[in-house]
């Protein structure tokens, strides 16, 4: 579960709840996660491809609405970016998704490839952190009529994980917002529905 705290408003005096969520990328190598991160945290894009070494933890917070709580609710994300490579991701895999409570993956729409191989990751990511939600993020849509992926297989493979789909483009921006914003909340109604449990066995 993901941990709560409560933080002052220095302008109301009264306690906003903060829930911090560990969220983790996995794809291969060149499939864009860390300029889909890079657009998100920071709103920026940069044409070099820049390989990721071992691992980066970038951090971002979003507010929302809470029912449970009755109150808007920050969520602070630790987001881990790995490296692609499949003999790397191997020797790091527990401690990179140990406590994950959100996952983020993501693939190519030139490669059908890329795709093809995100049940393997998920099945890993499942195996050590749980079922946790997931989002799955279709990148590079800037690239136009170079894409391989249809909507359709899109559809039918977010429905084995229960996950939505997004076609996003760290270059323009187009649904990458969208995409965390909707891991966050999704990671909040998890907590939320987890916490409601845990108060009816008191």
């Amino acid at each position: 579960m993901p941990e709560e705290e409560y933080v002052e408003s220095d302008e109301e005096w009264t306690s906003k709840p903060r829930v911090r969520a560990k969220v983790c990328l996995v794809g291969d190598a060149g499939v864009g996660k860390t300029s889909l991160i890079r657009r998100f945290v920071l709103n920026q894009f940069d044409d070099k491809y820049i390989k990721t070494i071992g691992t980066k933890v970038s951090k971002k917070s979003t507010c929302l609405y809470d029912g449970f709580r009755e109150r808007e609710t920050e969520v602070v994300m630790t987001i881990w970016d790995i490296m692609g490579q499949e003999g790397f991701r191997e020797l790091l895999k527990d401690a990179y998704f140990c406590g994950a409570n959100g996952i983020i993956a993501v693939c190519d729409v030139t490669n059908q490839e890329t795709m093809n191989r995100l049940d393997g990751w998920l099945d890993r990511t499942y195996k050590i952190a749980g079922e946790v939600p997931v989002a799955i993020l279709i990148n590079k849509v800037d690239l136009g009529d170079r894409g391989k992926i249809e909507e359709r297989n899109m559809a039918q493979f977010g429905k084995a994980y229960e996950s939505p789909f997004f076609f996003t483009s760290a270059k323009t921006g187009e649904g990458v917002e969208k995409a965390f914003m909707d891991i966050s909340s999704r990671i909040l109604r998890r907590e939320t529905s987890e916490r409601k449990e845990e108060l009816a066995f008191v």
